[in-house]
């Protein structure tokens, strides 16, 4: 099942051609992809265990040569420009895949973050940053001390104030996956979030997955509170849910929404649904081995199972339905789709990135 190539249904073919093709820009920029290799895996050595398990099962690396393989086969006919990062997950060597996604980002003309530790010096931090052409940092809740409890982890324990203000200082850019339970609707990452707003307003924040908010019942309020904000943009990556993105434009408007995917996770065939305010992925029996332990994960089979299509489509068809509910004009998804984030990219390099590759 961690298969490296693609394979392209006639479901997918017509999903993509009726549904995605004429929606989506000729060329458009993913904001979040993770690029890495199974030979940097190093073992994890004790430390908790803080996400779900499921992404592993989609893929043990994912290659710039997959990733761009991967563009290739669900996008005919259009250009996809990546930011990369590195996996962020504790079994594998961060340095190495570091070292990785500079080499991808020289050789490819690719903007790259470079994934952080709480640990290291705002001293160090510049120099990795500045040594490698980085335009930021993506930072995870993995390694955050391992005192503290899955629960109780915040912003801040993985997003040290020393690195905030260099990276206020610099302009940079910050990938960012919020903790806790209660995801975006959480008072303590509202309050956090609304704080960086406030003390850093030179970083370009980008909230990932729109705060993790995958079902309805994961909003609250939060969108009440974010409607004040002005500097933070949020992606859509990994997230299927019509319903939110409807509530994130009316909230924020098209200029601040970013199209991003999480490859390759994106891969996974499936279909989100919600249920008792949690999301559970429907997947083809057998396709993912044994997914038994895992509650975000349920197998069909038969007619359901074979018109499951890409992660991927799920996605930009869920953003497509809600642009559409919202009134949104072809200009406004060519926004979310490139220019957004071909301005942040623009000013965390500090001209035109893309000329210089």
């Amino acid at each position: 099942h961690l298969s490296r190539t693609l394979t392209i249904k006639n479901v997918d073919r017509t999903f993509y051609e009726e549904k995605l093709r004429g929606f989506l820009p000729p060329d458009f920029i993913d904001i979040h992809t993770h690029v890495w290799l199974k030979k940097f895996a190093v073992e994890a050595q004790g430390a908790p265990l803080r996400t779900v398990t499921w992404p592993s099962l989609v893929a043990d690396e994912n290659s710039i040569e997959d990733l761009l393989d991967t563009y290739r086969l669900m996008f005919p006919g259009k250009t996809v420009t990546p930011l990369i990062f590195s996996q962020v997950s504790l079994d594998v060597d961060i340095d190495a895949c570091n070292g990785y996604i500079q080499a991808c980002s020289v050789k490819h003309g690719f903007p790259a973050l470079l994934v952080t530790k709480p640990g290291q010096s705002a001293d160090e931090l510049e120099e990795r940053i500045k040594r490698g052409g980085f335009l930021g940092s993506k930072v995870y809740l993995n390694f955050a001390p391992p005192h503290i409890s899955e629960k109780e982890i915040c912003i801040y324990d993985f997003l040290p104030a020393h690195q905030l203000r260099l990276l206020d200082r610099l302009g940079l850019m910050v990938m960012l996956h919020i903790p806790r339970d209660g995801r975006l609707k959480d008072p303590v990452n509202l309050s956090q979030l609304l704080e960086i707003e406030r003390d850093y307003p030179n970083i370009k924040l980008i909230v990932a997955h729109v705060g993790r908010a995958y079902c309805p019942q994961d909003v609250g309020n939060a969108f009440e509170l974010l409607a004040e904000t002005k500097n933070m943009v949020f992606d859509f990556a990994a997230n299927t849910n019509t319903d939110v993105f409807r509530q994130l434009i009316k909230a924020v408007g098209p200029k601040r929404i970013l199209f991003g995917s999480d490859l390759p996770i994106l891969k996974m065939r499936t279909r989100r649904i919600c249920e008792n305010g949690s999301y559970v992925n429907l997947v083809p029996k057998g396709l993912y081995g044994d997914v038994s332990g895992d509650r975000h994960l349920r197998e069909v089979e038969g007619p359901e199972a074979d018109g499951l299509t890409f992660f991927m489509y799920e996605q930009i068809e869920a953003m497509r339905r809600a642009a559409a509910a919202e009134g949104l004009k072809q200009s406004d998804i060519c926004d979310i789709f490139r220019n957004n984030a071909l301005r942040i990219i623009d000013s965390a390099y500090g001209g035109k990135y893309f000329e210089q590759s």
